[in-house]
């Protein structure tokens, strides 16, 4: 089972802020600061945002792709 098909299986299509932060053994209030920040991690958050109205989402196919190198922090 890919990282891909496990996120999926686990959180579905889209994911939380909360749970990008339990995938990578980060405080909510921490990500959210990296996700501000100029730097390379934040970037590839960023690029990988979905806003449905007030609420923020992430596509599961790219933190996936961030967890396993295959987006190198910045870089797709």
């Amino acid at each position: 089972m890919t990282t891909e098909e496990a996120l999926f299986h686990k959180f579905g299509p889209l994911l939380t802020l909360a749970q990008v932060a339990e995938i990578l053994d980060r405080s909510p209030d921490g990500l959210r600061f990296t996700i501000r920040a100029n730097n390379p991690l934040g970037r590839s958050l960023r690029s990988s945002r979905v806003k449905i109205g007030r609420r923020v989402h992430f596509k599961a196919k790219a933190i996936a792709a961030l967890v396993d190198g295959v987006i190198e922090a910045g870089r797709q």
